[in-house]
């Protein structure tokens, strides 16, 4: 995979957001672009989405992408959208940011500016009802997702997903994930503590604020950049 130009695929972004009566703001800056966020302009309750955390893992931003043309943003709920969350791992194509920081785990620390600025943007404003958070990995061959709920448990709605992505990528068949076991193959139900307590990624930090429910959606990178787009786009459309 060739770097991610993260400056060109914000403008492309801004550009399509602002169409659709979305606002941006810069959260803090970088040397290949600012960190953005895009509020919609919509009633209805919270729900935010973020991508583009990792820089080796760009099929995220995209899938962003193609929802946020498809219209997906445009109803039900009142959504906030962090593309690009990364943008120095994102032109050099390294998980970590220019600083070698992994910025998924820096969510109580607070050492960079990118997760310092974001924290504090999401700490303004109301919890969000619902998250997604999209990912890849390097090592799964199928899709999986994290979920965190910390309300009522509703073991069909991963069923919905796993045959929504079905198309496109069967799930992962390890029974262990990242040292997590699997609920079923494809589907961790995490609890709302970081495995690191002084660790602690978007996900855990957002349970920590209130967050009832969230997903974070993982494509395996060995597959196809369009595939680990639709993959994500099927399953964040699953979710009702």
């Amino acid at each position: 995979m060739s770097a991610f130009d993260p400056a060109s695929f914000l403008r492309e972004f801004r550009a399509e957001a602002e169409q659709r009566g979305f606002s941006a703001e810069t959260l803090t800056s970088t040397a290949n672009g600012p960190v953005l966020a895009f509020t919609s302009p919509h009633a209805g309750p919270p729900a935010y989405l973020s991508a583009g955390m990792h820089g080796d893992e760009p099929a995220g931003p995209l899938a962003a992408l193609e929802l946020l043309r498809s219209g997906y943003f445009d109803q039900g709920m009142a959504w906030t959208i962090c593309p690009a969350l990364n943008p120095t791992g994102l032109a050099a194509n390294t998980r970590e940011n220019a600083e070698g920081i992994d910025l998924n785990r820096d969510y109580l620390r607070r050492d960079s500016k990118e997760v310092l600025a974001h924290a504090e943007w999401l700490e303004s404003r109301d919890c969000p009802q619902r998250f997604f958070s999209l990912h890849e990995d390097w090592e799964s061959t199928g899709f999986y997702f994290y979920e965190i709920n910390l309300g009522e448990d509703h073991p069909e709605r991963a069923a919905t997903i796993l045959d929504a992505v079905s198309p496109w990528l069967p799930p992962e068949p390890e029974a262990l994930i990242d040292d997590h076991e699997t609920r079923a193959p494809g589907w961790i139900f995490h609890r709302a503590d970081a495995d690191l307590p002084d660790l602690w990624p978007e996900a855990i930090f957002l349970a920590k604020r209130g967050c009832p429910l969230s997903f974070t959606l993982e494509t395996p990178s060995s597959a196809k950049l369009e595939t680990r787009i639709a993959a994500h786009v099927a399953a964040v459309t699953a979710v009702k």
